[in-house]
C-alpha cells in the first residue's frame, strides 16, 4: 500500500445492476493508494452488483446523490453495467454531480456503459473517449470522438472499454489523482 492519494476522496456513482468488477477493481486500487472511495447511489441502503447478467454481491451505500456535494470529492468513478447505466443516466441529480465535477475539472473515470450518464449530462461533445463497443454510435451521435483503445485520457476524462481494461483504467485514475 502506498499513500500517494492520502486525503483524496472519490465518489463512485452507481445504482443497482452495475458491473461488479468495474466498481471493486478501481475501488481497491484507489484504496491501496490511500484514497477513500465511497459508493454513492440514488437512495440509502444497499446496491446490487452484477456479474454481466447475473445479480451478485450487495454493497453498502455510503451516501446518496442528493446527500453529497462534488466540492467534497476529488474525482468521480462511473462503473458500467447495462442496467445501472440505463437507470443512472436519467437521474437528474447524478447528471448534475458529473456536470459539477466537469466544471471543477475533476477527474471523471468512466468504463464500459458508464458513458451513457455523460451523454445525458451533455459532457461528451468534442471529447476523445472509448467505451463498450455497443455505445460507439451513442457517443459519436453525441459528438464524441470514439476510439477503440484500452484507456483514453482526454483532459479530466478517463475512459475504458470493459473489465479487461480495469488494470490500465485504475492506473490512469490513480495517476490523474496523484497529479
Amino acid at each position: 500500500m502506498t499513500d500517494s492519494l492520502k486525503g483524496k476522496r472519490v465518489a463512485i456513482l452507481v445504482t443497482d445492476g452495475f458491473e461488479q468488477v468495474e466498481l471493486t477493481g478501481p475501488k481497491e486500487a484507489l484504496e491501496k493508494a490511500g484514497a477513500v472511495a465511497e459508493i454513492i447511489s440514488s437512495s440509502n441502503g444497499e446496491v446490487t452488483g452484477w456479474n454481466h447478467i447475473t445479480p451478485a454481491t450487495k454493497f453498502h451505500v455510503d451516501n446518496t446523490f442528493e446527500g453529497i456535494k462534488m466540492s467534497d470529492y476529488d474525482a468521480v468513478v462511473l462503473p458500467g453495467g447495462v442496467v445501472n447505466s440505463d437507470t443512472i443516466r436519467t437521474d437528474e441529480k447524478a447528471q448534475q454531480l458529473v456536470r459539477d465535477a466537469a466544471q471543477a475539472n475533476k477527474p471523471i473515470a468512466v468504463i464500459c456503459h458508464g458513458g451513457w450518464l455523460l451523454i445525458s449530462a451533455k459532457l461528451v461533445q468534442g471529447k476523445r473517449m472509448t467505451s463498450y463497443p455497443s455505445l460507439t454510435d451513442d457517443l459519436k451521435n453525441a459528438g464524441a470522438n470514439w476510439v477503440d483503445e484500452q484507456v483514453v485520457v482526454d483532459g479530466n476524462l478517463i475512459s475504458s472499454r470493459n473489465p479487461d481494461d480495469i488494470p490500465a483504467f485504475s492506473e490512469a485514475l490513480v495517476k490523474a489523482l496523484a497529479g
